[in-house]
């Protein structure tokens, strides 16, 4: 069966943007194939600034909460916390000492998040593709569910496990060679106040961004105020006419229906109607999930014994992966007494 691999950051409140273009992908995968989802922890430390220990401690039990209330499934699909695993370390140093320095620093995502940094910039940032190839090898994914702002991240992976079989072992590769797969419709939803950006944690005002456990009235305000233009025509064009595409992407994904089909009913009805629409389609969709999650952190002493469980399991792939990487490499084992 194929494998799926994918992690997101304990390092904001979860969105609409995670739900539409991540979380509901991961939830069908788990129908056909073997699902490995993470939350990875290790991940959200690379910007010192930023990093506030109890904060994240408590972001980690409410992204895996928020992934147990969208429907990942226990008993289906491993979940489990990154750092609950040693070997995601130790294969990142492995991996380090295979990757190059020129093609970490020409990375897309390090060169944005760095720009006026300085000398303050961390070594994990700079890092954090090697420890993302160690999240993703570790577990002989075939396939990552990504965005496209990932692609290079999931190339790069893919190149190290190559160099490192190639180098190391040629006759009986360690790494599975994974490939990025990209989620249908809504799979970049864009931040409601500014329709050419991503919708995004990092987000500098509230106002575009619709969070999964966002009160019904404030999703309505939120969606009544989104941006789209003085044109008055519903059509779904993302270059002449972003707000209303990305509403129509959100609408869409929301109620399982067509853009163009969406767009030409409600073409004529004017935006005030169309966009009461959509806000009435994310928050029943958006209802359940928050219902379940209330159910779920009610009793966290559960979510934390799934997680616990979800480790042993990860466990059970990463140990004996991480021992084959380190015996071609030439590690010599370690003699129990």
């Amino acid at each position: 069966m194929t494998r799926v691999f994918s992690g997101m950051q304990p390092s904001g409140d979860p969105h609409l943007g995670n739900l539409l273009g991540a979380w509901q992908n991961w939830v069908r995968m788990q129908d056909d194939r073997d699902c490995v989802y993470c939350v990875v922890d290790l991940h959200a430390m690379t910007a010192p600034a930023e990093h506030d220990p109890a904060t994240l401690r408590e972001r980690t039990v409410q992204l895996a909460t928020g992934m147990l209330a969208v429907g990942v499934d226990p008993d289906r699909s491993v979940l489990f916390v990154q750092s609950h695993l040693a070997e995601h370390a130790e294969c990142t140093w492995l991996f380090n000492c295979v990757a190059g320095f020129g093609e970490l620093r020409k990375m897309p995502q390090f060169k944005e998040k760095s720009e006026g940094r300085g000398e303050s910039v961390s070594v994990g940032l700079f890092d954090y593709p090697v420890l993302q190839a160690a999240d993703i090898l570790l577990y002989h994914a075939d396939e990552v569910p990504v965005g496209e702002d990932q692609r290079h991240h999931i190339e790069l992976a893919r190149d190290i496990g190559q160099r490192f079989n190639h180098r190391f072992a040629p006759e009986d590769p360690v790494f599975t060679l994974p490939k990025a797969v990209h989620p249908p419709a809504a799979a970049r939803v864009m931040d409601l106040q500014d329709p050419t950006a991503k919708m995004s944690k990092s987000s500098s005002s509230e106002k575009g961004i619709i969070y999964v456990l966002d009160e019904p009235k404030r999703i309505e305000k939120k969606l009544k105020s989104a941006v789209t233009d003085s044109a008055g025509d519903i059509r779904h064009d993302r270059a002449q006419k972003p707000g209303v595409s990305n509403l129509l992407e959100i609408l869409a994904a929301a109620t399982g229906g067509d853009v163009e089909v969406l767009a030409a009913e409600y073409d004529g009805q004017g935006y005030g109607a169309f966009k009461a629409a959509v806000a009435e389609a994310v928050i029943e969709l958006l209802r359940p999930i928050q219902q379940r999650y209330a159910e779920l952190d009610a009793d966290r002493a559960e979510v934390e014994r799934i997680l616990a469980a979800g480790a042993e399991r990860a466990r059970a792939i990463a140990v004996p992966t991480l021992a084959r990487a380190k015996d071609a490499m030439g590690l010599l084992p370690a003699v129990r007494p």
